[in-house]
This record gives C-alpha cells, sequence and structure tokens, in this order.
C-alpha cells in the first residue's frame, strides 16, 4: 500500500515537472519579455516618463465611490504580489541562476510595468458592475474585447484553479516551512491556524478584504524594507561586490556564472513574473474593482505595485542574501552545489533570508523572516481569493448573477480554498512550486497574446488621459504653441 503511494506520488511529480517544462518553455520567456518591450515601446516608455502621475494616481477618487478606491485596489493587488516569492522565490532565483538572475527580475519588472499599464487599463474599460461592486479583469475583456467567450470561461476556470488551489498551496506551504525551521511549530497547526484566520476575512467579502490589506500591506512592506536596510548598512562594505555579482552573472562574465546564464534568464523572469504577476491578470482582476474618474488612471496606478513589489522587496531580499554571502549556488541540470557559501543550509531556501538577518542580528532572523512570511502568505492567499471570487462572478454573470447558485459557488470555493491552505502546509516545497509554476504560466499565455491584440485600446485611452494631465515636456509645447507670434 505504502509502496503504491509513493510510486503514485513520484508519477505526479514527474507528469508536473513535464507540463511545467512545456508551459514554461522558452518560447514563454520570450514572449512575457517581448510583450513587455513592445508595450513600452507603443506606451512611449509610460512607466519610467509618467513616474509622477503614477503615484498621483494612487490616491484619485471618485465622489462616490461604487466600488472600491485606486489605492485600496492597489493595495490589494500589492498583497497579491508581495508572498513567499519575494522571500523563498528569490533565494530560489539566486540558488539556480545565480546573481545575475536578480538583474534579470529587475527587466521583467521594468518590461512589466507596461504590461501591467495595459491589462489594468483594459480591465477598467471592460468592466461590469455587480450587486458587490465593479468586476472584470482578463476574462471581461477577453470576452467582451475578443469576442471569445470560450476564452474568457476558461481564464476564468484556469484562474480558480490556478490562483485558489495551485498558489494557494505554494503560500502556505512556504510559511508552514519558515514556521517550522524557527519555532518547530507543525505544518498542520500552522496550516490551520492561517485557515482559520483567512475565513474571517474572505467571508465579509470585497470589503473586508480592501480595508484589511489597505491597513497591513503597507505597513509589512514598509516593515521588511526597513529591515533590509539594517541588514544591508550593516555589510555596507559588501554592497559593491554584491551589485558587481549581480550585473557579472547577468551576463554570464563570471567563473560560477558563465555556464548558467540561460538558467540565469530563466529564473529571473520565472521568480520575477510569479512575484509581481505583471502579464498574469491578477493585478487586472482586482484593478476592475476600483471605482476611478479614467481607465488609464487605474492602470497608472498598478504600474507602480509592480515596482514596489520587485524593485523594492524582491531587491531587498537580494541585497541581503548577496551581502551577506548567505546562499549556495546549483546546477539545474544535476542539482550539484557550485558555489557552497553556506553548505550547512543545502538547499533551505528560506534559511538564506533568515541566515542574512542573524548574521548582523543573531538569535533573530529565523524569527523575523518568519514573522514575515505570516503577513506576506495571509495577505497573498487573501488577494488570491479576490481573483477566484471576481471569476465566478464572471462566470455566472448575465444569467444567474447574484443568484443563489452562484452564492453557493462562492461557498463552497471558500471551503476548497481553505483546505488547499492546509494542504500546502503539509507538502514538500518542490512539488508545490511546479504546480504554480503550471498555474501562472497558463493564465500568463493566454492573457498576454491577449494583451497584444487589444492593446489599441489602451493606447487610446492613456492618448486621452494624457491630454487631460500632460507632462512637462507636453506642457512646454503647448504653452510655446500659446504664445502670439510676432509679425514680421
Amino acid at each position: 500500500m505504502l509502496v503504491d503511494l509513493l510510486s503514485s506520488a513520484g508519477l505526479l511529480s514527474k507528469a508536473v515537472h513535464a507540463l511545467n517544462s512545456v508551459i514554461w518553455s522558452p518560447a514563454l520567456v520570450a514572449l512575457l519579455l517581448g510583450a513587455g518591450l513592445y508595450l513600452s515601446i507603443r506606451t512611449r516608455f509610460v512607466q519610467i516618463r509618467r513616474l509622477p502621475l503614477m503615484i498621483r494616481s494612487l490616491f484619485s477618487r471618485s465622489e462616490k465611490i461604487r466600488g472600491i478606491s485606486s489605492f485600496e485596489a492597489f493595495c490589494v493587488a500589492l498583497s497579491g504580489h508581495v508572498g513567499t516569492g519575494n522571500i523563498i522565490g528569490v533565494a530560489t532565483a539566486i540558488a539556480f541562476g545565480g546573481p545575475g538572475a536578480v538583474f534579470w527580475m529587475w527587466i521583467t519588472a521594468l518590461l512589466g510595468a507596461s504590461t501591467s499599464f495595459t491589462e489594468v487599463t483594459l480591465a477598467q474599460l471592460f468592466k461590469f458592475h455587480h450587486e458587490t461592486g465593479y468586476r472584470g479583469g482578463p476574462a471581461a475583456y477577453i470576452d467582451k474585447g475578443l469576442k471569445l467567450k470560450w476564452l474568457g470561461v476558461l481564464f476564468a476556470i484556469l484562474t480558480i484553479i490556478g490562483y485558489g488551489v495551485f498558489l494557494t498551496t505554494v503560500q502556505a506551504n512556504g510559511m508552514a516551512s519558515a514556521l517550522s525551521n524557527s519555532f518547530n511549530i507543525s505544518p498542520l497547526v500552522s496550516g490551520i491556524a492561517l485557515a482559520a484566520v483567512l475565513a474571517l476575512v474572505i467571508i465579509g467579502g470585497i470589503r473586508s478584504i480592501a480595508r484589511v490589506a489597505s491597513i497591513v500591506t503597507p505597513f509589512m512592506a514598509l516593515g521588511y524594507i526597513l529591515m533590509a536596510i539594517v541588514v544591508v548598512a550593516l555589510h555596507s562594505d559588501a554592497v559593491p561586490a554584491a551589485f558587481a555579482s549581480i550585473f557579472r552573472g547577468a551576463f554570464g562574465l563570471d567563473s560560477v556564472s558563465g555556464g548558467i546564464i540561460g538558467t540565469a534568464v530563466m529564473m529571473g523572469v520565472k521568480r520575477g513574473i510569479f512575484s509581481n504577476e505583471a502579464g498574469q491578470g491578477g493585478g487586472a482582476i482586482v484593478s476592475a474593482s476600483a471605482d476611478v474618474p479614467h481607465p488609464a488612471r487605474q492602470g497608472l496606478a498598478q504600474s507602480f505595485s509592480v515596482y514596489v513589489d520587485t524593485l523594492l522587496v524582491c531587491t531587498a531580499t537580494a541585497l541581503m542574501i548577496l551581502c551577506s554571502g548567505t546562499y549556495n549556488v546549483f546546477s539545474q541540470s544535476t542539482g550539484e552545489m557550485t558555489m557552497a557559501n553556506v553548505p550547512e543550509l543545502g538547499n533551505n531556501y528560506v534559511g538564506y533570508t533568515q541566515a542574512a538577518v542573524d548574521s548582523v542580528l543573531p538569535g533573530i532572523g529565523n524569527t523575523f523572516v518568519s514573522l514575515a512570511l505570516i503577513f506576506f502568505v495571509f495577505t497573498t492567499i487573501m488577494a488570491y481569493y479576490f481573483y477566484s471570487e471576481s471569476s465566478i462572478i464572471y462566470l455566472f454573470f448575465g444569467r444567474r448573477s447574484g443568484s443563489r447558485s452562484e452564492k453557493a459557488c462562492i461557498w463552497a470555493f471558500r471551503l476548497v480554498l481553505l483546505a488547499a491552505t492546509v494542504f500546502g502546509a503539509l507538502n514538500e516545497a518542490d512539488l508545490i512550486w511546479q504546480l504554480g509554476d503550471v498555474g501562472v504560466g497558463l493564465t500568463a499565455w493566454i492573457n498576454v497574446i491577449s494583451l497584444l491584440i487589444l492593446c489599441p485600446l489602451a493606447l487610446k485611452a492613456l492618448k486621452e488621459y494624457e491630454q487631460l494631465y500632460p507632462g512637462r515636456a507636453m506642457r512646454r509645447r503647448l504653452k510655446a504653441a500659446a504664445k502670439p507670434k510676432k509679425d514680421i
């Protein structure tokens, strides 16, 4: 009986690995980076030239909010971004891609900000009203924009399974591993406790989630970054070498990363996309619920969340690990350790960040990282529930919207998500991460291709919005044109 069970588990792991290899082929990496570059060019790098307007857009409000505010949507989306990917994901990227993977995470964020702008603006353009407020996202703009109802339905189903089940298990597993390392707490206990707290929030629906996210998310992100500043400051002599290793490793210019440059790119992009979700559609689902005066305004606001997630929080983790030297590098093909800075940690990825904090604050690392993961995981799964609930509402919209069937389906899903939380806490990380990659990859394939087709609508909205809020260069041109010309 036990032998058969282990054999089945082995077959499942192999099947998931094979599926993951197909979905996350170099073609998807090229699609994500290519789409980000294309949309950056088409928007004239709006994510750089309109950065001040991005920040101002966070605090826009309508006179009568019929959904959630722009800032609340930003916080819910950011809570979905900031999770185990910012701690364990970054450590995993460094472990298999070397320090150079961090550079490709930055590139993914820079280009992904334009992708995020496009998908969020489209979500605003095609949002629909529900009794709980505005809803929408990729499923809606694929349905109404591309006129492909079946594909919209497929995307919604994949979102429910990918986020509500697969990625929920990833987050819970990361938290359970950290608590087990730090406090020797049973994964079953931590899984049940997390599920219980989540139940208290998600039962309250969209308003409850938005309120909790707007309070908890800024606090946890700021606290984590402040700790990173302390660790890096106390290792200030190692900062130049850390940045040098990132840039050398990104292009295979040192002996360690010379043979893994392809892996550095792949791991950087995968972990970057997993963390900031640009192109996957999650942020677009949340942003569709925001009540804002113009679609492009919310697009700019959510673009900023990509920067906060990757350029701030992920970079904070990377610099702590690299400046402290608390990481190992492995060959992805053989699994052999090619760089052994802390061989005693092996492939304990959570331990890399914990050891980095311990290097300057002995005895604090385990506790701090574990507490950070509790907050990160809690808010992320809360956001995943938001994505999934909105997808369920989309599936019922126009037929039995607000019906008993819809409400029963939502309640059934709540139980599934809570069960996935406990399941994730009890299962090994490798299989769970692969399941998470499958969920991320499937939604990314559908969404990014749809964005490339529908992007002219987002570009039109951007042009309209920039006429309302012209940049400095445009203001100078308008001022010059308004001056009376001298008679010759």
